[in-house]
């Protein structure tokens, strides 16, 4: 069923905006198809081409199944809106993508989730561990940042982006997990790889609770793995560029509303 989605504003906006509002609904529309999303809250935003100082944003009130091409917001890097949308933005969402994308510059898209898994694993010392091929990418290349409670302060944006450093992802401790792409399906595949590795990280601490032990393979091997998945050899180096059209034409088959 088509869910009640903003009337398209197509006609009036940018190409090339127009095509990263369709990327970011798309995302959207994946994170919660996977149960990711946390009702009307959470964030994801993706920078408008051409413009290093503006992003696009969900609307504060939407569910990300409800999320088209015309709901997203256009703000500043000041949490201004720049274009005549009737929805608001969440405080959270400015503070935190607005730092990241004013910061790094290959951030074209910053997405940021709570879901139960990289909660439970943010809360863990040692963060995501490697015990799985899927963890094997975050091998000694996961970032922290300490909780400081709800993400409303603008001073916590240095600490924020000094974090993060160069990293592409990040668990923000007690509280989720935030990934930065170059392209959305950057930043939505390595959400997915992470949540992947985090409910089997979850499950095997679950199974082992009683007693017995987990086999962790050894440091080469795991910066060896590492190494594999982020210096893949091939035309295609950029991490969700070949799932990426398979994700939407998958989104097609079943709601293509994203796209209005």
């Amino acid at each position: 069923m088509t869910l009640m989605t903003t009337p398209s504003r197509k006609a009036g906006i940018d190409p090339a905006e127009w095509e990263a509002r369709v990327a970011l609904a798309a995302c959207y529309r994946l994170v919660a198809k996977l149960g990711m999303d946390d009702l009307i809250y959470n964030h994801i935003s993706a920078r408008v081409p051409g413009h290093e100082d503006q992003f696009l944003i969900n609307p504060y009130g939407l569910l990300f199944e409800e999320i088209n091409a015309s709901s997203l917001v256009k703000i500043d890097l000041n949490g201004d809106k720049i274009d005549d949308s009737p929805h608001e933005v969440n405080v959270a969402a400015f503070v935190i993508h607005g730092a990241i994308h004013s910061a790094r510059h290959d951030a074209a898209c910053v997405l940021h989730t709570h879901s139960d898994a990289s909660v439970a694993v943010s809360a863990q010392s040692e963060g995501l561990l490697p015990l799985s091929q899927f963890a094997m990418r975050f091998y000694q290349r996961q970032a922290f940042h300490d909780y400081e409670g709800v993400a409303i302060d603008l001073d916590e944006q240095r600490r924020l982006v000094a974090d993060l450093g160069e990293s592409r992802l990040m668990l923000m401790r007690n509280h989720g997990v935030l990934s930065v792409g170059r392209t959305p399906g950057e930043a939505f595949m390595l959400l997915y790889y992470f949540e992947r590795a985090a409910r089997i990280q979850l499950s095997l601490q679950a199974a082992v609770a009683g007693g017995g032990d987990i086999v962790v393979p050894p440091h080469d091997i795991c910066e060896k793995a590492a190494c594999q998945f982020w210096e893949q050899q091939g035309d295609i180096l950029i991490p969700g560029e070949r799932e990426w059209p398979a994700l939407l034409r998958q989104l097609d088959r079943h709601d293509s509303s994203f796209r209005e």
